[in-house]
């Protein structure tokens, strides 16, 4: 079992930087995979970026690449999110998610989520 707690959501403007962090606690955090998904009202739950157990791969979302970076410090237990050139589309709650072995990146892969950090993009 894992627990994740995000954090580093808030209002921010076109254009603008965020960086989200997600903790985790329980089993070994170099066990997990991470990811980050995000959720618009209205619609499902995306797929945003992945990293591998330690930190060697990662994969993103077409829309989202080149502007979101995902790293993890193991000693830490977290997991980042930077991102960058900021636009309103990429208003959401964002997730942290944990699944024990290799990367994977659909919603159905991840066991453990956290609660969800709301990014909000003015224009």
């Amino acid at each position: 079992q894992v627990q994740l707690v995000e954090s580093g959501g808030r209002l921010v403007q076109a254009g603008g930087s965020l960086r989200l962090a997600c903790v985790a606690s329980g089993r070994p955090f170099d066990s997990y995979a991470m990811g980050w998904f995000r959720q618009a009202p209205g619609k499902e739950r995306e797929f945003v970026a992945v990293i591998s157990m330690f930190g060697t791969n990662t994969l993103y979302a077409p829309s989202v690449r080149g502007r979101f970076t995902i790293s993890r410090d193991n000693a830490k237990n977290t997991v980042y999110l930077q991102m960058d050139s900021l636009s309103p589309m990429d208003t959401a709650v964002y997730y942290c998610a944990a699944r024990l072995g290799s990367m994977e990146h659909t919603t159905d892969q991840f066991r453990f989520w956290g609660q969800g950090t709301q990014v909000t993009v003015s224009s």
